[in-house]
């Protein structure tokens, strides 16, 4: 077809606009770098812009998914245009291989379905090398595409929890719903997990994970292959750490503000809790944003002999055991919120006699704030919960 000038006045606004609409309904997080004040918004987000102006109330009560189906732990929760979109680690998760990377979906926060499984592990072929229990999926918008990354490794009957060979694995999509195709596998030589990646605003990617502490490199994303090599920087049995890190430290996601890198991380000593890291380069040194945690909850019954390396603590007066290993995204008003799984507390030890008989772990969310010079989540919740803005 030949353009002429009465083409371009009367299609060309058209189809501009429909661009406009395609760009905004794929929109999804891009470098994972906020903006000022209390409730911060990703900087180059364009899903804003799909909420129709005026006032909006969200209510919401957690756990948010009730459904023991579709039970997963490390909720990790990414926004694409008009819906959600979510992965975690399926049950089982201590005993034995689980069924692969679940993907959940849906169109208000609240409401929750299977939309598809991104690896069904009934249908990977018998020497697959990464067969095994898929730990803590997330899925990542950078570059203009979608990057799914897992921890697994191939399980053996010599090796039935497939740690041995347990390690990262990348994949990539065009669409956040897949199909993903490997990408590169296992990132690092050893056991490694909770794998989380970054995008700083100069469009270099990061890897972060954890593996009996917390490690860090640079990635090249397309490849696949950490640059230079994969630095453990954290163990959680240092000096510099105080006692409610002690048990183990876990599960990173980083988001840069103003300069500066935070880093949440999870720790299971007390219950489950986050904390929070801060750091002038991403690469470190990293330091503690607050001596406390900035969210979770602990009950001293409940980790029994490795609590009392925290030493003298109080219960939370939550009804959970576990409110961790987060993850942020972009929530129903525009602004950054906070995801992970809640468990509710029966005197259940750790790990349960029969993790499939005990109550299971489901999506919990709660808004993320900026005060005082960092990030915090307030505390987990359990009745429901208002949250009103505005959208001019």
């Amino acid at each position: 077809m030949k353009f002429t000038p009465r083409l371009l006045n009367s299609t060309w606004p058209k189809v501009l606009l429909l661009f406009i609409l395609c760009l905004n309904f794929n929109a999804a997080l891009k470098a994972q770098e906020v903006t000022g004040g209390e409730r911060p918004a990703y900087v180059k987000s364009n899903t804003s812009g799909l909420i129709s102006p005026g006032t909006h109330v969200f209510k919401y009560k957690n756990p948010i998914i009730q459904d023991t189906t579709i039970s997963m732990r490390d909720h990790a929760i990414i926004r694409v245009g008009k819906k959600w979109y979510c992965t975690g680690t399926s049950l089982p998760v201590w005993t034995g291989p689980n069924p692969g990377v679940r993907l959940l979906v849906s169109d208000d926060m609240i409401h929750w379905k299977q939309d598809s499984w991104l690896i069904d592990a009934s249908k990977l072929p018998p020497d697959c090398p990464y067969n095994g229990r898929f730990w803590a999926p997330e899925i990542h918008y950078i570059k203009g595409k979608f990057w799914l990354i897992v921890n697994s490794g191939k399980v053996t009957p010599q090796d039935p929890k497939g740690m041995a060979n347990h390690s990262i694995w990348l994949f990539s999509a065009q669409k956040v719903t897949g199909p993903y195709k490997l990408v590169n596998g296992p990132l690092t030589p050893q056991y490694n997990n909770d794998a989380t990646l970054f995008e700083d605003t100069d469009g270099q990617v990061y890897l972060y994970c954890s593996g009996n502490g917390l490690f860090q490199a640079k990635l090249d994303l397309e490849k696949g292959k950490i640059i230079g090599e994969l630095q453990k920087f954290r163990t959680a049995r240092e000096s510099i750490n105080p006692r409610w890190m002690w048990g183990g430290i876990e599960g990173p996601f980083v988001l840069k503000r103003e300069g500066v890198y935070y880093m949440f991380f999870s720790t299971w000593t007390r219950g489950y809790e986050v904390g929070l890291l801060k750091s002038r380069s991403p690469l470190g040194p990293w330091v503690l944003a607050s001596p406390e945690p900035i969210f979770g909850t602990r009950k001293k019954a409940y980790r029994g002999e490795i609590a009392k390396v925290a030493g003298d603590f109080e219960d939370t007066p939550d009804p959970y055991c576990e409110t961790g290993h987060n993850a942020i995204f972009e929530g129903p008003d525009g602004k950054l919120w906070s995801s992970c799984h809640y468990v509710f507390y029966k005197g259940q030890k750790f790990p349960s006699v029969n993790e499939m008989a005990e109550p299971k772990p489901q999506m919990g969310i709660e808004p993320l704030y900026f005060r005082n010079g960092i990030f915090t989540i307030g505390k987990p919740t359990w009745t429901e919960q208002t949250v009103r803005y505005t959208i001019k």
